[in-house]
């Protein structure tokens, strides 16, 4: 290989990679939003901000808008290690995904469930994005060795075919409902000491993560990449049209059919809220699908404020833990300030589910505030742990951080 084509081979790579990065980035920041939501907007303590008969517009959006964080999330994992496999084999990329995916399951059953709910006693776990995250690598890593064919025939069938079994119910309080709550059906249900709440199914999300690691054959190096432009520009469009067309025809794709509403608006509404517990095909279809535009175009992004976006999706899992005690200590400071007691902070159900909080809260202007504070700060923590860990790789763990 010459000087020049290492140089380009080189500069393809970066691109590709910034990309990746840049989409997490993004999302990421967006899932900051949707969490100070939780703990600052007084509504979020009321009503759903789907929930069309007490919603507005603003607050719709700024839900709906936080749909694309953990399938895009999700999806990345498995298209990075894609990536990882191609550089370092199948079998050290089994290893890894394995150990890394007990290691989420550690770090969500402690530190990111004790930022969650700042209660010692860890009655209440939620087994969340991080929990799908640590299935899907753990299945992944069995999964990697099958023909790669199937492994894309396998995850669209999960994601395409999941709601087919929409309809099955077990209500009963027995093992096989607890199991079916973790494969299908968000539930709360009682584990000895704990109550788990399974918000992340992980049938749906483990398709979604199979789907991911297929798709990072598109950034082989030696892939043209004109013709991934391409691909994705069909991908995307395709997505986006099915989309429009299953919702349309109401009679698969998601639990929740739409509706004609009072005004356009609102009916438009309707058509787009989409199921996320667990995500639904059209859900996947409407995040997803725009996600593969936006990577088509983003490959040649590279001004000021993409790489600063991009330095956070180098270190999501940093920006994810960090983010969350940020939220939550800020959410106790303003608590405090308007007369609750710190106790009130303190959870054994889900945030917004927390009946000592109905009466507490802020605006959406706030919210936004919040937000916009919470990201500027936490910013100058990613970009140094981003340079540690390219200074550092010689420090194997950092790889699971």
């Amino acid at each position: 290989m010459t000087t020049s084509t290492a140089s380009v081979t080189s500069k393809v790579k970066s691109i590709r990679i910034d990309s990746i990065d840049l989409l997490r980035g993004i999302v990421i920041i967006l899932m900051a939003l949707d969490h100070v939501r939780d703990y600052f907007h007084a509504d979020a303590y009321l009503f759903s901000p789907t929930d069309l008969t007490k919603t507005n517009i603003s607050l719709f959006f700024t839900r709906w808008v936080t749909h694309f964080c953990a399938p895009v999330f999700v999806f990345l994992a498995g298209t990075s290690a894609f990536l990882v496999g191609n550089r370092k084999g199948s079998k050290e990329l089994s290893a890894f995904l394995f150990k890394r995916g007990l290691w989420l399951i550690l770090l969500e059953f402690t530190v990111i469930n004790f930022s969650w709910f700042f209660n010692v006693h860890f009655s209440f776990l939620a087994l969340t994005v991080i929990w799908a995250l640590a299935i899907g690598m753990i299945i992944l890593a069995g999964a990697i060795h099958l023909p790669f064919r199937l492994i894309l025939v396998i995850g669209l069938v999960l994601v395409a075919g999941h709601n087919l079994v929409d309809s099955i119910h077990i209500t009963a309080d027995t093992a096989a409902a607890d199991i079916w709550a973790v494969l299908h059906v968000p539930n709360i249900f009682q584990l000895g000491h704990f109550r788990l709440f399974t918000g992340y199914p992980i049938l749906p999300w483990t398709g979604i993560m199979l789907l991911g690691y297929c798709f990072g054959a598109l950034y082989k190096p030696s892939f043209d990449a004109a013709k991934r432009k391409k691909i994705l520009l069909q991908l995307g469009t395709i997505m986006i049209l099915l989309f429009v067309v299953v919702r349309f025809i109401n009679a698969y794709g998601d639990p929740f059919p739409w509706s004609v509403q009072p005004n356009a608006v609102f009916t438009f509404l309707s058509f787009i809220n989409v199921t996320k517990y667990p995500p639904s095909l059209l859900y996947v279809l409407i995040t997803l699908g725009p996600a593969m535009l936006f990577l088509a175009f983003s490959e040649k992004i590279n001004g000021k404020l993409s790489q600063y976006v991009v330095a956070l999706g180098r270190v999501p899992m940093f920006f994810y833990i960090v983010h969350i005690y940020l939220i939550h200590i800020l959410a106790l400071i303003a608590a405090l300030a308007l007369g609750y007691n710190a106790s009130d902070m303190t959870f054994t159900t889900w945030v917004t589910d927390s009946i000592n909080l109905k009466g507490y809260g802020f605006n959406l202007a706030v919210v936004y505030i919040v937000w916009i504070f919470v990201v500027l700060v936490l910013y100058p923590a990613c970009l140094w742990y981003d340079r540690y860990k390219t200074n550092h790789k010689e420090k194997w763990w950092l790889s699971y951080l």
